[in-house]
């Protein structure tokens, strides 16, 4: 089963700036921005055992700050996304990045749980904002290499996150929860780059809104069916993923504490390791993709994970460093591939798209981190482990997702 890959007269004018050639001057910047927004963001999972220690939380409590952060963004990225592909907002780029600094100011100088709460909302909301607008500019600067574009885009969100809780283990932890305030100044920095990065897209693309009739493409019924159950299956991948890793970034450390008596810095050293292979392994994903179909990248990564996963549980300390290594290269590569795969199903929805797989992203990671904590009080993490050690066979799904045409050959 095959559908070829259809372009939108709306998405033509996403691309126009830069069909000939990649703009990698402008994809350079994305990245760094959003290496230096995650790294921010990556604060408060951080703190959890700080807050913990401060508040008396339970893991219950504690998974509960994660929902409300990746909560807030996932609901509001899909619509935001949605919105902007019918009206272009260059400026929101720099405004995101505003909605994140007061976040993260707010989160510093927080006095109890409730403040916690608001504080990582408002982070929320900053990151609702930037990631499909993000991406969006990331494929308009892509020259049609659009696996490759998503996948520098991601190395920067996934190296942020894995320097995030390394930088909070030697600043953070050691000199208390107002030193988060350090962290406001990379958020500043960032506002500065995006509003570049806006001027760009001013200057280069048309801010023209894409009328009804544009948007529409020939498209049958029938492969309007395949095209809802291909998202639908792409939901479960994203949603096997995602659940996964939020159970490693917010719970590794407490593993590692728990069952290898290690300490909170080195525990904290190890998770960078385990999100530095995540970044190393989602930049592999997109230009494989470009060169081999996106659907391939999807089996080998979903499914070619499973035997590490299972693993997990059973392993000592040394192995278990090196096995969540492994996970994090090959699980990672999925992520670029689903969203530009789904931007193929659904050409002229760039910001839709990539707001629906960022926003559940977020959203299944916070629901799967309060749900995984509840679980973890009522038995152990080590059992939690074991039941996520299954998720990645749910790839298995992959087979029914039609070959979409779309390769660099």
């Amino acid at each position: 089963m095959s559908l070829a890959k259809t372009v939108a007269p709306g998405e033509r004018a996403l691309v126009a700036a830069s069909a000939s050639a990649t703009a990698l001057g402008v994809l350079g910047a994305l990245s760094l921005s959003h290496m230096l927004n995650d790294m921010v963001q990556s604060v408060a999972p951080a703190l959890f055992p700080v807050f913990r220690a401060e508040y008396g939380l339970t893991f219950f409590e504690t998974g509960l700050i994660a929902f409300v952060f990746q909560g807030t963004a996932s609901l509001l990225q899909p619509a935001i996304g949605l919105y902007t592909d019918r009206r272009p907002m260059p400026a929101a780029l720099p405004a995101a990045m505003g909605a994140t600094l007061l976040g993260i100011v707010s989160l510093a100088l927080s006095q109890g749980y409730l403040a916690l709460l608001v504080s990582v909302a408002l982070i929320g909301v900053g990151s609702a904002v930037f990631h499909p607008e993000a991406s969006r500019t990331a494929r308009m600067a892509s020259g049609g290499r659009h696996g490759f574009a998503q996948s520098l885009f991601q190395l920067g969100g996934n190296f942020g996150q894995a320097v995030g809780p390394l930088l909070a283990a030697f600043i953070v932890v050691p000199f208390g929860q107002r030193s988060a305030l350090s962290f406001a100044v990379l958020a500043v920095a960032t506002m500065a780059i995006l509003w570049r990065v806006s001027r760009w897209r001013v200057a280069n693309v048309p801010l023209t809104r894409p009328s009804t009739v544009a948007r529409a493409t020939s498209v049958s019924e029938a492969q309007r069916r395949i095209v809802r159950r291909s998202l639908a299956i792409l939901v479960l991948l994203v949603f096997s993923k995602t659940v996964y890793i939020a159970s490693l970034s917010s719970y590794y450390t407490f593993y590692l504490i728990d069952t290898f008596h290690a300490s909170v810095q080195q525990s904290q050293v190890l998770l960078f390791v385990f999100l530095a292979a995540n970044a190393a392994g989602t930049f592999a994903g997109g230009p494989i993709g470009d060169r081999f179909g996106r659907k391939f990248v999807i089996w080998f990564s979903i499914l070619g994970v499973l035997p590490f996963t299972l693993a997990l549980p059973h392993l000592g300390f040394v192995a278990t460093v090196i096995d969540t290594v492994f996970i994090g290269l090959i699980l990672a590569s999925a992520f670029s591939a689903i969203v530009v795969y789904a931007q193929e199903l659904a050409p002229g929805n760039v910001g839709a798209i990539a707001g629906l797989f960022f926003g559940l992203s977020f959203g299944l990671g916070g629901v799967g981190a309060a749900g995984l904590g509840a679980l973890a009080d009522a038995t152990s993490l080590r059992f939690v482990y074991e039941i996520c050690s299954c998720l990645p066979a749910i790839g298995l799904l992959t087979y029914f997702l039609p070959d979409v045409r779309g390769r660099r050959l």
